[in-house]
C-alpha cells in the first residue's frame, strides 16, 4: 500500500519542493546532485554494468556511484538487474520514469554545454573586476 504525503503550502500539485518537509525535495537532490544527474544522463545511452558506468561518469568514486545508484533505484528511476551467473553480472538501466527525467536533464545539460562560451566570458569579467586571478 502506497501512502501519499501532501506537503504544506500546497499549490496546484500535492507536492511542493520548496516546503522543508516535502519528500520531493530528496528526489530532486538525487536527480540534480552532481553524480545523480550525470548517472541518469549516462544511463540514457542504454543499459550499463557498474564499471562501464563508472568509466562513463568520469571522476565518480566507486562508493559515490554505489550510493547514487541505490538512491535512484529507491526513487524508481533506475532498475538494477542481477544475473544469476558466476561471477554475478549486474546491469543498470533507466525505468520509464527515469528516462523521462533523464531526457529533461539532458536538455539542460546540452543547453549549458552550448552556452559555456558565455559562461566562461562572464567568469572572466567577474574575476577581472574582483581581482580574483
Amino acid at each position: 500500500m502506497t501512502t501519499t504525503l501532501a506537503c504544506p503550502e500546497e499549490q496546484d500539485l500535492p507536492y511542493n519542493v520548496f516546503a522543508k518537509a516535502c519528500p520531493s525535495r530528496g528526489t530532486l537532490e538525487h536527480v540534480t546532485g552532481r553524480w545523480g544527474g550525470l548517472t541518469l544522463g549516462a544511463l540514457y545511452e542504454g543499459s550499463m554494468r557498474f564499471n562501464e558506468l563508472r568509466r562513463r561518469v568520469d571522476g565518480v568514486s566507486e562508493k559515490m556511484l554505489s550510493q547514487t545508484l541505490h538512491a535512484l533505484e529507491r526513487d524508481g528511476l533506475v532498475h538494477r538487474e542481477a544475473q544469476p551467473t558466476n561471477p554475478p553480472r549486474v546491469d543498470y538501466e533507466l525505468t520509464a520514469l527515469g528516462r523521462e527525467v533523464a531526457a529533461r536533464l539532458l536538455d539542460l545539460i546540452h543547453f549549458v554545454e552550448g552556452r559555456m562560451d558565455d559562461v566562461l566570458a562572464s567568469r572572466d569579467r567577474y574575476d577581472d573586476t574582483r581581482g580574483a586571478r
